[in-house]
C-alpha cells in the first residue's frame, strides 16, 4: 500500500487520524499545508515524515514563480525553516531537508532546472524509501522462527513509511515467506496508534493479531506469551534508541524476562554525531491525555505529561535492524558506518 504519492504538483496522501473508521484522502497543495499535516499528525511516522518534507519544499519549488535560482532558493530556505518546526524529535524529518536543499544548492541552472531537480529528487527518496523497507523485511525475517508472537509498539508499517513498513515489514516479510507468526499490538496511548493503524494494516493483511493496552505488557511477557519484541525508532544516537513514549518500558520488561528486544529502521534515523543527551523530547498538548475523541476524561484543573518519545539505551537492544543488515549493539557505530 503505497500511502504517499506525487500528482502534479500535489500530494495525495492519507489522513491518519481518520483511520481505522474512515480512509480519507488529503490533498496537499502547499508546504504550509504539509507543515500542517505533520504538525496534527495527519501525517506521522519518521520515514514518512521525511518523505512529505521532501515532497512539501517540491510543492514549494513546483509552485514558485521565481525565475532566477537565488530567487528561489530563499523560497526554499523559508518553507525548510517551517516543516524544520513541525516535529523536532524524528531525525529523518531533518535529514530529508538537508539532502533536498542540497540538491538544490548543487544544481546548475535557473530556477526551471531547480524545480525540475527538486521533484526528481523527493520522487527517488520516496522510491528508495520502498526499496529499503523491503531489505529491512529481508534482513529482519531472518530473525523470526515459524510459530513466533511478536509484540510491536506504535505504527511503524506502510502507513508511517512510503509503503511496506519496518517493525511491520519485518513482520511481513516473515509472514510472506510463510511462517506462522501472531502479533500482539499495544494500543499506544495517549493516541492509539497501535489500535488504530497496527491492528488496521495487519488485520487487512490478514496476519493475527492481537491488541491490548498499554499497562498489559508486564503481564503477557511474565506469562510468556510473547517470543521477541520488534519496534520502529524515530531517532537512532550513539548510546540508545529513540521511538515511541512506552518503548522504553518494554525494553526493560523484555530484559527482564529474557526476550529478545529488535530495533527495525533505516540508516536515515541514525544520528551517531549525537548521544541521548542530545535529544530534544517533544512534548504535545496535554489535552491528549486529559481528553479523548475531544471529550474529557480528567477533572477540569489536573495538569498532564504528553511526551511522544523515549530514550532507550543500547544495553536494553538485541540488535537494530536496517538496510545494511542486522547490527549487533555491542559494536553498532563501527558495524553501521
Amino acid at each position: 500500500m503505497r500511502t504517499i504519492e506525487w500528482k502534479a504538483g500535489t500530494v495525495l496522501t492519507i489522513d491518519q487520524t481518520r483511520l481505522p473508521n474512515e480512509v480519507i484522502h488529503l490533498r496537499l497543495t502547499n508546504c504550509g499545508q504539509v507543515a500542517s499535516a505533520i504538525k496534527c499528525m495527519k501525517i506521522r511516522g519518521a520515514p514518512v515524515i521525511g518523505i512529505v518534507a521532501a515532497y512539501g519544499l517540491a510543492l514549494t519549488a513546483y509552485h514558485s514563480m521565481a525565475k532566477e535560482k537565488d530567487e528561489l532558493i530563499r523560497e526554499l530556505v523559508d518553507s525548510a525553516e517551517l516543516l524544520r518546526r513541525t516535529r523536532p524529535t524524528a531525525v529523518n524529518l531533518f535529514w530529508a531537508i538537508d539532502r533536498v536543499m542540497k540538491r538544490a544548492q548543487e544544481t546548475l541552472g535557473g530556477a526551471d532546472e531547480i524545480a525540475k531537480a527538486i521533484i526528481d529528487e523527493a520522487q527517488r527518496m520516496a522510491d528508495e524509501d520502498v526499496e529499503i523497507n523491503r531489505k529491512i523485511g529481508e534482513h529482519g525475517s531472518k530473525l523470526v522462527n515459524n510459530g513466533d508472537v511478536i509484540l510491536t509498539h506504535c505504527n511503524a508499517g506502510a502507513l508511517a513509511t512510503v509503503d511496506f513498513g519496518t517493525a511491520l515489514g519485518v513482520i511481513r516479510a516473515a509472514w510472506g515467506e510463510g511462517k506462522k507468526i501472531k502479533v500482539i499490538a499495544t494500543e499506544t496511548r495517549p493516541k492509539l496508534q497501535g489500535a488504530r493503524l497496527t491492528a488496521y494494516e495487519l488485520k487487512r493483511d490478514g496476519i493475527p493479531v492481537t491488541l491490548i493496552t498499554d499497562n498489559m505488557v508486564g503481564y503477557v511477557m511474565s506469562k510468556q506469551l510473547i517470543s521477541k519484541v520488534i519496534v520502529g525508532a524515530d531517532r537512532i544516537v550513539r548510546d540508545a534508541v529513540v521511538n515511541k513514549i512506552g518503548t522504553y518500558t518494554i525494553s526493560v520488561v523484555a530484559h527482564e524476562h529474557n526476550v529478545p528486544f529488535y530495533v527495525a529502521a533505516p540508516k536515515s534515523t541514525f544520528n551517531l554525531e549525537e548521544v541521548s543527551e542530545d535529544v530534544v523530547i517533544e512534548e504535545r498538548d496535554p489535552r491528549e491525555v486529559t481528553h479523548f475523541h475531544h471529550v474529557r476524561i480528567a477533572p477540569k484543573g489536573v495538569g498532564a505529561l504528553n511526551p511522544a518519545f523515549d530514550i532507550t539505551p543500547l544495553k536494553f537492544v538485541s540488535a537494530i535492524i536496517c538496510e545494511a543488515g542486522v547490527l549487533s549493539p555491542d559494536k553498532f557505530i563501527v558495524d553501521s558506518l
